[in-house]
């Protein structure tokens, strides 16, 4: 199905921009028999990992490590080079060797857990002023903010790449075109049609793109917003699927098929985005399962100890499910031991096989690292 998204057209001041059609098309959209079967498969996984993460004691953990591992891939896909060890090491203060550019994957997780909390609290309706805060705590005192008015819509022309917008790739619209096809797609959002919820989500995402309605983090809100409408849809129960991990593996063909959707290739778009739900929420169920038997043999290693040394380590597994980089300090404060008993906390779980020197090479000041558990959401 090719459908004409909108027209490229010449502007006055010597350039040629993307000017959207009305949104959606009047004719609708008439998806074939292979997509709208990828479509059920995408949305029966779904169904699967929302009830498979119920069962997670630690969700909440589940949840923060996965919030991590999608500002990582999302934040990298802009150039961004620190990894979610890194954020993770900077969540705790665990190293003072951190690359500065983890500010960028931190101020991701800053936004995510300020739309958590703002769906959750307020039953806050998926409008544009919402996008625009999820906007405002990506960009709102971060590393470099290229100007790019924290929560505002630009109210001067973008382009994607090209030093100027006579030689750039593309062209979103100008200013004027793109409120009203803001407002188009807000519309779009909120009301009830016969599109299916998860190809919804992949429309809303890349028409978002396409008007590209902030001077920097466009990308970065629009990834955001498929796990924020699928959550505000009923289709988890948390937000526990993100797809900037699959975007990033197959970053290339990422920007190809958003490139293709601007020129009516809606098919092509929408099936590569159903394949990365597919595959993202078949790797969620496979994590899960990997945790749950990643607990089992860690409790039973901690119930050989004695009955004193099972109760501390058994209050502190489950921390380390949320924050699986620590240091004396850390643990000092989860127990209240003195930094002295919270050292042998830590000799116990690397002699147990749970923790690990992060760097060998470094005599004071050590991190452990959980590693069994970071690389199951690595790999």
């Amino acid at each position: 199905m090719k459908l004409n998204i909108g027209t490229i057209k010449d502007q006055k001041e010597g350039f040629k921009a993307f000017i959207p059609n009305p949104f959606p098309p009047k004719e609708g959209f008439n998806f074939n028999a292979q997509i709208l079967k990828k479509n059920n498969e995408a949305t029966r996984l779904l169904g699967k990992l929302d009830g498979i993460t119920k069962l997670l004691p630690d969700s909440d953990f589940f949840l923060l490590m996965y919030l991590r591992k999608d500002a990582a891939s999302s934040s990298q896909i802009e150039g961004t080079m620190a990894t979610m060890v890194d954020a993770i090491e900077a969540e705790v203060k665990a190293s003072t060797n951190i690359p500065e550019d983890v500010d960028d994957i931190l101020h991701y997780i800053k936004a995510l857990n300020y739309g958590i909390e703002r769906v959750t609290s307020d039953n806050f309706p998926f409008i544009l002023r919402f996008i625009r805060e999820l906007h405002k705590q990506l960009i709102k005192g971060a590393r470099v903010t290229h100007f790019s008015n924290p929560g505002e819509f630009r109210k001067s022309q973008n382009w994607i790449q090209g030093t100027r917008p006579d030689n750039a790739r593309f062209v979103p619209p100008p200013v004027k075109e793109m409120q009203r096809a803001l407002d188009d797609l807000e519309i779009f959002v909120n009301t009830e049609d016969t599109t299916p919820t998860v190809i919804k989500a992949g429309l809303i995402h890349s028409q978002f793109e396409t008007i590209h309605p902030f001077l920097d983090g466009n990308g970065r809100t629009g990834r955001m917003i498929i796990t924020f409408y699928l959550w505000k849809e009923g289709y988890l129960e948390k937000p526990v699927l993100f797809l900037s991990s699959y975007f990033k593996k197959h970053q290339k063909l990422y920007h190809e098929k958003l490139a293709g959707y601007h020129d009516g290739e809606v098919d092509e778009w929408i099936e590569f985005f159903l394949d990365g739900v597919i595959e993202i929420a078949t790797e969620a169920i496979s994590i899960v399962d990997k945790i749950t038997k990643l607990r089992e043999k860690d409790m039973i290693k901690i119930q050989k100890l004695s009955k004193r040394a099972s109760e501390s380590a058994a209050m502190i597994l489950p921390k380390l499910y949320g924050q699986p980089i620590v240091n004396v300090s850390t643990i000092h404060e989860w127990t209240g031991f003195t930094r002295a008993g919270a050292q042998q906390v830590i000799d116990r779980f690397i002699r147990m096989g749970i923790l690990s020197p992060k760097d060998k090479d470094i005599k004071y000041g050590q991190s452990y690292i959980y590693n069994e558990y970071i690389k199951i959401f690595s790999d």
